[in-house]
């Protein structure tokens, strides 16, 4: 049996960030343990290969919530990473830090250290930043490269001239002090490829002596020796694989992710006791929050005809492909190194509202009955809009003591009444946008819904029969105080009532950030291995 100071379950955003920081004391040995293969596919690393990954079993874990009525009853499909890099290597490239009220608000609920100021310095430190810092809050030295938009499109700039006409003022920096505005999006990607996780955090130091990176390592279950974790089981291979088993003499450490993370826990005895009961787990300890207080950001994507200028539905086509991949091949700007989107609008629901609630990105393309994997053969656009924090909580629940059973997602989108006032309100913003006079060169009319969905119940409905996933899953392990009856971890991010365990990746986050998740979920790894180092 092989035996590490520390075990990491998991080598996605935080875990990767994790290996890197725990494994520079040559000292300290670290083991990692990730469920799928390196990340070797070329898809990875073209940042538009994310449309191919979004369907591929052998990187993605494929999982999809369960049928809702808030939804008209559908299923909605849930990417999630299952490679080196995990969710950073099949996302979108796009880094959205939040607003530093997200963080205060982290800190207000009674979670001593995670303020804007106590996390600053944590999210300066990951990033290389190539753009302009006129707050001086930006990183410029880290091992992740952010960078600027490396071109312009008419669209765009059309569609941020229209935004000031409305009363929204462009923004250079919506991840400095102030984030409302509009602006060409900041990405994990530098000369054309991808910036993964795995890519800035892992492979530089992949050869040091002291860290073991095993792939194929589908972990099964938490080994104890009383209240403290001592140990993983995982089966190389996956289903029907070989069982091994992992010591820690340190600390295991739950990198593992939304689903994941709640999902081993449970599997190990540790959650709500009735629900461990039914599937006949006995309860190591009981602990009600694990796989509660999930949210994430949900929209409907609305599609227009464009006229006047090509989109990005032509470059993907025939020779004019050809063409950028080449430019791509040579490190220019293509359509190939773009992320999943080009523009980003912050602004509020309505007057009242002090901080922006209301997030929009614009995409000089469209997609075939809004799902993002196939562009439209014409010029098309699409924007999109969502309730940057939302209300509505969903669950992630075992359906059995297999841990090769999926588990049940019940994600409950739009379940308040709050998240449907503040995305109707997006709605009818984004259709504002497109018609601004600006944009009106360029607008060659509405495809969805179109001109004939009217009334706020019409929109409504739209959103219920189209919208999807964000891909910003956050909060099943949920950190708070000692007195909170669903918290998981403490602000250190140690398991309530256990020794040895900890978990440190998106499912920690209180709160929906007002802003995509990858950015964040990275700083929770640098904060953890901080504090795990100062022990």
């Amino acid at each position: 049996m092989d035996t590490f100071d520390y075990v990491i379950i998991g080598a996605g955003s935080a875990g990767c960030v994790l290996a890197n920081r725990l494994s520079t004391d040559p000292g300290i040995k670290v083991c990692v343990l990730e469920a799928g293969p390196s990340d070797w596919n070329p898809f990875i690393h073209i940042p538009v290969g994310w449309m191919k990954l979004m369907t591929n079993p052998a990187f993605n874990w494929l999982y999809e919530t369960e049928p809702s009525e808030t939804i008209g009853g559908r299923t909605i499909a849930i990417p999630r990473g299952k490679t080196l890099g995990g969710s950073s290597s099949i996302n979108g490239c796009i880094f959205n830090r939040g607003t530093p009220e997200d963080f205060d608000h982290w800190a207000q609920r009674g979670n001593r250290g995670w303020s804007y100021d106590d996390v600053l310095p944590h999210f300066k430190s990951l990033e290389t930043f190539q753009g302009d810092d006129p707050d001086g809050l930006r990183g410029r030295d880290g091992p992740i490269r952010v960078t600027p938009s490396d071109w312009q499109h008419p669209l765009v700039d059309a569609f941020i001239a229209g935004a000031e006409t409305m009363g929204i003022s462009r923004n250079s920096d919506y991840n400095g002090m102030r984030q409302e505005g509009a602006s060409y999006t900041q990405r994990t990607i530098a000369n054309g490829r991808r910036e993964s996780a795995a890519k800035a955090f892992l492979t530089p130091v992949r050869n040091r002596a002291n860290l073991d990176v095993r792939t194929h390592a589908h972990a099964t279950g938490l080994v104890f020796d009383g209240k403290r974790c001592t140990g993983v089981r995982y089966n190389k291979g996956g289903r029907g694989g070989t069982p091994f088993q992992v010591t820690s003499k340190r600390e295991v450490i739950l990198a593992s992710g939304v689903i994941n993370s709640p999902q081993l826990l449970q599997l190990s005895g540790i959650g709500d006791p009735d629900q461990l009961g039914a599937l006949g787990i006995a309860t190591l300890h009981a602990l009600p929050g694990v796989g509660r207080n999930m949210r994430d950001h949900y929209t409907p994507r609305y599609t227009a005809r464009v006229k006047n200028s090509d989109t990005f539905n032509e470059r993907a086509h025939g020779l004019r492909l050809i063409a950028e991949a080449i430019k791509w091949a040579f490190k220019k700007p293509s359509i190939l190194g773009i992320p999943s989107t080009v523009c980003y609008l912050f602004t509020k629901s309505e007057p009242s509202v002090e901080i922006n609630d209301l997030q929009i990105t614009f995409m000089p393309a469209s997609y075939k009955e809004g799902v993002q994997s196939t562009l439209d053969t014409f010029p098309g656009m699409t924007i999109a809009a969502w309730q940057q924090r939302p209300d509505s909580l969903g669950t992630v629940n075992i359906r059995s003591s297999d841990p090769f059973d999926k588990p049940a997602i019940d994600a409950n989108y739009l379940g308040e009444e709050s998240d449907q006032r503040v995305l109707l309100a997006g709605l009818k913003l984004a259709r504002r946008l497109l018609r601004t006079r600006p944009m009106a060169p360029y607008f060659g009319g509405e495809l969805y819904p179109g001109d004939a969905v009217v009334t706020d119940d019409e929109l409504l409905n739209t959103a219920r029969e189209r919208g999807t996933t964000c891909f910003h899953m956050m909060g099943t392990c949920r950190m708070g105080p000692g007195v909170d009856p669903t918290a998981v971890v403490d602000n250190k991010l140690r398991v309530y009532g256990l020794e040895g365990l900890r978990v440190i990746d998106a499912s920690i986050m209180p709160t929906m950030p007002s802003a995509n998740t990858n950015a964040a979920s990275l700083m929770i790894g640098e904060k953890g291995a901080a504090m795990i180092r100062e022990v």
